[in-house]
């Protein structure tokens, strides 16, 4: 993927990201919470074209390593979506960039970046969903460790928002980024065949994953949900 896509690692690369920027009206030195930040390519890209005061946080010890080596001044710590080490309200912004799919438990993990968002926060998530539910069960079947295999559902992820006082303002496919990807990928790797044979070391059948993919009509999407105010006040301890 890095081959491909340099280090945003996502469809589009920051297209979506310098959007949610500018749309979210984001100013100098609002807090933003990265969360899933791999190598931390955009916390270096929010702080330095946007001058946001932006933190990341991301499991693999691995890629905060190679972060630090690209960007050895950039604030990374080593977290979990579903236990964020920050006190609560205190972010202006969070963004969960293809990460939210890769995580064990995402309905803690949305009520975790809820926590940390201010009233009135913005929650950006660009993710794979799959645009016929129906299919999901043959794409969580497949033996590789990508955001594919947990695409999600924007009905169910609509429904976990609002019950948690996340209110979704804006929702937008953007499917060509990932057509465009996989485009970029066959001419990297030769196929997709190839490049799925690569990235699962041959754990996975190919063809299988590529009627898997096509069965649940998998998608790109931009959501953007707003944090309302408390309904009463809310007495967690502060970390």
């Amino acid at each position: 993927m890095y081959r491909t896509t340099g280090p945003a690692l996502r469809p589009g690369g920051f297209e979506l990201t310098d959007w949610a920027v500018e749309h979210c009206r984001f100013q100098a030195g609002d807090r933003i919470l990265d969360v899933g930040c791999g190598r931390g390519a955009t916390v270096d890209r929010l702080r330095s074209h946007y001058h946001l005061e932006a933190y990341g946080i991301d499991p693999s010890a691995t890629l905060l390593t190679l972060g630090q080596e690209t960007y050895p001044d950039l604030p990374l710590s080593k977290a979990r979506g579903e236990d964020i080490p920050f006190t609560n309200s205190c972010f202006d912004g969070v963004f969960v960039e293809c990460s939210l799919s890769l995580m064990t438990d995402p309905d803690q993990a949305l009520s975790e970046i809820r926590r940390v968002l201010k009233v009135k926060g913005k929650l950006i998530i660009h993710d794979v969903y799959a645009r016929n539910p129906q299919g999901t069960p043959d794409l969580r079947e497949l033996s590789i460790g990508t955001c594919i295999r947990n695409a999600l559902v924007k009905e169910d992820l609509e429904h976990g928002l609002e019950s948690k006082g996340l209110r979704t303002i804006h929702w937008q496919d953007h499917s060509p980024l990932l057509n465009r990807l996989m485009m970029e990928l066959i001419m990297t790797h030769g196929s997709m065949s190839a490049f799925w044979l690569k990235s699962t070391h041959c754990s996975a059948d190919s063809n299988r994953v590529q009627a898997a993919l096509k069965k649940a009509k998998v998608g790109y999407f931009q959501l953007i949900a707003e944090k309302e105010a408390e309904k009463e006040a809310e007495h967690c301890p502060v970390r």
